[in-house]
């Protein structure tokens, strides 16, 4: 079905640049990179899929079974994301909140182009009514003039645009603390409550705006994806979740401290960061929800927290993550793995249902693909998704710019305090957009 062709890469990151460079002729594609970020347990450096042979792009009614009978007929790489609006679909939800962007809320395809880059290591493989355009592709990707990620000019023409928050920060305090008191009722025990920044009438480049939130955020599961008119730049530090044989592996994120140009004082945060007790008890909950989560599929008794509450640097924070792991039944279906614990926990809250019903109640916009997945499936049945946080999303016909950020609300959580995290996170994100 497809063939195969490797090639050995003198310096990966320029033709990563190269290679990213002239996928953009496409109307289909993706591209996930690692950013030589080990810890994340990659399987590739980064990847990219590119021009649809078959496409899969619906609501979320009936959404997960739609994706199996896809995922099983195709028997092939297939790449995309889930929404997280498919909620609808596990459960008795429902989404009405302001959609400004109107992606689909599932979209896969099944690449006719093909790139796995590992070390100096390229894997090339391309579906068999195109394999002879192999040789071509790739002396046109070399001869590819290479333009550093950091170095990126904007084009003269695109204008800064002004980003406005879809809640005041006003009306953020009041909901969050209405939030508090479900809490301190009882009613839940966490929930992620969310808010959007955006930009109507507003045209930008969204290659070269990938381009650079990459550069200066350099995180493990950056993507960009490119759906015709609909763009996706991402510069997530969070895996969802990961299968790999027999082994899942799930990595939530929960706890979040700035960074500091002086090492003593930086060091001094991430510490500060390690013991308070508020950011652990949050990221202890959202532990627990995944261990549950992936005991419905796990085989008896191994489902195992293998790291809780490790501190891990980026270039703009420090996050508290803890990895879970666990061994998956065979007679699991794949798709079912990924429906059985989504939305992931990280982005709901505990308990889940329950968070998710004061979400939509309390937040004022759909969120879409934003804290949904991004990723792909292999042919022998594996995955690897990344939670989509600290993204950028872009409608290109309707010009409307979005990101949205969110914090985890506790009972010892403080209003202002959850705001000004929100603020932290979003800092990448505004910083290549109104530049």
């Amino acid at each position: 079905m497809r063939k195969t062709h490797f090639e050995h890469i003198a310096n990966p990151e320029q033709f990563k640049n190269k290679l990213l460079q002239w996928s953009q002729q496409f109307d289909e594609l993706l591209w996930l990179d690692s950013n030589d970020y080990k810890h994340s347990y990659p399987s590739y450096d980064a990847v990219l899929a590119a021009e649809a042979f078959t496409v899969l792009q619906t609501d979320s009614h009936n959404a997960f079974e739609q994706l199996k009978d896809y995922q099983t007929l195709t028997k092939d790489w297939i790449f995309g994301y889930l929404s997280y609006d498919l909620k609808n679909d596990v459960e008795r939800l429902s989404s009405q909140n302001h959609d400004g962007l109107t992606f689909p809320e599932l979209f896969f395809f099944q690449p006719k182009k093909l790139f796995l880059l590992k070390g100096n290591a390229l894997e090339i493989q391309y579906l068999n009514l195109v394999s002879d355009e192999i040789t071509q592709d790739l002396e046109q990707i070399l001869a590819m003039e290479s333009q550093s990620f950091d170095k990126t000019e904007m084009p003269s023409e695109v204008l800064p645009i002004t980003i406005k928050p879809r809640i005041s920060k006003d009306a953020y305090l009041e909901k969050a603390t209405q939030m508090l008191t479900h809490i301190h009722r009882g009613n839940i025990y966490e929930a992620n409550f969310c808010q959007e920044f955006y930009a109507e009438g507003s045209k930008i480049q969204a290659f070269e705006i990938f381009k650079k939130l990459n550069a200066i955020s350099k995180p493990p599961f950056a993507c960009y994806l490119k759906n015709h008119d609909q763009f996706l730049l991402s510069a997530s530090p969070e895996r969802y979740l990961k299968k790999e044989g027999d082994r899942i592996i799930s990595q939530p994120i929960k706890g979040t401290a700035k960074r500091a140009s002086n090492p003593s004082e930086d060091e001094l945060l991430k510490q500060k960061l390690s013991e308070d007790q508020k950011e652990r008890s949050e990221n202890i909950m959202i532990v627990d929800l995944v261990r549950n989560d992936l005991s419905k599929t796990a085989k008896k008794g191994s489902v195992n927290v293998v790291e809780l509450c490790k501190i891990h640097s980026f270039e703009q924070v420090h996050q508290m993550i803890s990895t879970v792991t666990s061994t998956v039944k065979a007679s699991v279906h794949p798709v079912d793995i990924l429906k059985t614990t989504f939305p992931m926990g990280s982005m709901t809250g505990a308990p889940k249902i329950s968070a998710m019903q004061l979400i939509e109640e309390f937040e004022a916009s759909k969120r879409g693909l934003y804290s949904g997945a991004v990723g792909y499936f292999s042919p022998e049945n594996d995955f690897d998704f990344n939670v989509v946080i600290r993204s950028i999303l872009y409608n290109e016909t309707k010009q409307y710019v979005s990101y949205s950020v969110g914090s985890a609300i506790t009972s010892k959580s403080e209003p202002l305090k959850e705001y000004e995290e929100c603020m932290l996170k979003a800092k990448a994100m505004r910083e290549v957009l109104e530049s």
